[in-house]
């Protein structure tokens, strides 16, 4: 199959969950995308590497959630490169990948937009792809530089309100995760032990 609109769902999924699943399948969907690959950061550039969980448990956890869906793909492009983990390295990759003959639409959480103009080369990032930025409750996109708003189609997505520090904090206490991310995903966590000390 040709892939001429690709979205690549960047994170650090620790765990992910269901808010991600929803949010890749609404952006493949609205802006009909022929793929949407989900890329496990190694180390993101704005956590101490010590606050994460393994790279291979959260690369392992995204498989199984995305299993499911033809449409859903995950890559170790960025588990396999050293160091911090920028986007726009990973945007080209992809664009040199397909041969610059796909449209990449890179999909976030709004919360990450908002600390956009922060990120390593985010001048040249917004110009080598499209922003699709999902929304959750109580955050103000209006506070976005007017550099980069022109360039983000903005989702709304209910589902956001789950994040993956509750699931974690959840675990920590001993409270249900129950149907906030994929029952495979949740076996895992309690079979690794995943999130018991953090």
């Amino acid at each position: 199959m040709s892939i001429k609109r690709l979205g690549i769902m960047g994170g650090v999924f620790d765990p992910i969950h269901c808010g991600h699943l929803f949010t890749a399948e609404e952006a493949r969907i609205e802006f009909k995308l022929d793929k949407v690959i989900f890329v496990p950061c190694r180390q993101p550039a704005h956590k101490r590497e010590n606050d994460i969980s393994d790279p291979e448990d959260r690369y392992l956890v995204t498989v199984l959630a995305t299993s499911n869906n033809q449409f859903f793909k995950v890559s170790k492009v960025e588990l396999n490169r050293p160091g911090p983990s920028y986007s726009i390295d990973t945007v080209k990759e992809f664009l040199k990948k397909y041969h610059h003959g796909v449209k990449i639409f890179f999909i976030t959480g709004a919360d990450a937009f908002l600390e956009v103009d922060s990120w390593y080369k985010s001048e040249e990032l917004i110009k080598l792809c499209q922003f699709v930025a999902a929304t959750r409750p109580g955050y103000d996109l209006n506070k976005l530089d007017k550099k980069f708003k022109k360039n983000i189609k903005i989702m709304e997505i209910p589902a956001l309100s789950i994040s993956s520090t509750d699931i974690r904090r959840r675990v920590r206490e001993g409270k249900s995760i129950k149907y906030l991310l994929p029952q495979e995903v949740e076996e895992y966590i309690y079979k690794k032990g995943l999130y018991r000390k953090m």
